[in-house]
């Protein structure tokens, strides 16, 4: 029983800081990994240090995208 409460909450856990990190815009570098392996199987995906400076980019260096 104690087993299966331990899994329930790291499931609850994970999910939890999955969601914060979706609301504040965190990269998901695992998400990427998983995607990567899936839809681009013979590529070699980023480090996670460039992934992070790639979706830095992404999302701040556009113009007109600041409200300040």
């Amino acid at each position: 029983m104690r087993a299966e409460i331990r899994v329930r909450l790291a499931a609850h856990r994970t999910r939890l800081i999955a969601t914060i990190r979706a609301i504040v815009g965190a990269p998901d570098y695992r998400r990427y990994l998983a995607h990567m392996a899936r839809a681009h199987p013979g590529v070699a995906p980023l480090s996670r240090r460039a992934f992070v400076r790639e979706r830095q980019a992404a999302r701040y260096d556009r113009p007109g995208t600041r409200c300040c």
